[in-house]
């Protein structure tokens, strides 16, 4: 038995055409599937005993999720012996707090997977989506500022038109770098690359697109979106098609 601890978007509901599974909901957070388990995060204990009493034995973390307040008076034990472990993680960036998070479920006795493990159809090989080809130049011109930012825990996308750089995905998240690009630099004809940081756990936070990112990028001006192949989602793989025939954008899986 497996068990989604949901956040935000679509991803909740696609990992569970897979297969039963428990959905968690955590206090504050936002879900668009229905949750069989209410918990905390300040009673990871209480949490992880409630998930061996249903016989779950795997993990997958799906959907978004902001950094919640806690609650200090509300820690269970076992939370509370692991916030110095997830305090000094925080401070690092989140990469380094998500691993934490792995290390404290698998440290419950839990095997922690990825989303496209539960459903590969939802990354793509190398090769055209949609649209057609497009220069390489550009792609490869973002590529290099991700490859280059991905220590430092900065972000999965960046922008490149005719060898420059226009746009860096930050906190603020891709659709506002999109509009950033679209307001500065309108019809620049560019390229979005998407792609995992460097040394990233696929397992928690893999990069994704859908149907309105297709959107955004092409009102932003852009030409295309190159993502790495088999390592960033794609969320209605049906609707990111029609919107690329829509939208005339192409759509790619690069190296």
């Amino acid at each position: 038995m497996r068990a989604i601890l949901a956040g935000m978007g679509a991803l909740p509901g696609l990992l569970l055409e897979a297969g039963p599974a428990e959905v968690v909901r955590f206090k504050g957070v936002s879900v668009d599937v229905e949750p069989t388990i209410e918990a905390r995060f300040e009673q990871l204990g209480l949490l992880f005993e409630e998930l061996r009493k249903r016989g779950v034995t795997e993990v997958c973390l799906a959907g978004a999720m902001s950094r919640p307040p806690l609650d200090p008076v509300a820690f269970d034990p076992l939370t509370a012996s692991k916030m110095p472990l997830l305090m000094q993680a925080m401070g690092q960036g989140d990469d380094a707090l998500l691993r934490a998070v792995i290390s404290v479920i698998e440290g419950a006795g839990f095997s922690v997977v990825a989303a496209h493990e539960l459903r590969p159809d939802l990354v793509a090989p190398a090769g055209q989506i949609a649209g057609k080809p497009l220069a390489e130049q550009d792609a490869a011109r973002a590529r290099a500022v991700l490859d280059a930012l991905g220590s430092l825990d900065v972000g999965q996308g960046a922008v490149a038109a005719k060898g420059q750089v226009i746009g860096i995905e930050t906190l603020q998240g891709t659709d506002a770098m999109l509009a950033f690009v679209g307001q500065t630099k309108p019809n620049s004809g560019g390229v979005f690359v998407k792609r995992p940081k460097a040394g990233q756990d696929l397992r928690v936070d893999m990069p994704a697109i859908g149907p309105e990112t297709i959107r955004n990028a092409a009102a932003a001006g852009l030409s295309g979106i190159e993502i790495a192949a088999d390592s960033v989602l794609l969320l209605d793989r049906e609707a990111i098609l029609t919107a690329c025939a829509e939208t005339g954008l192409s759509l790619w899986a690069g190296p």
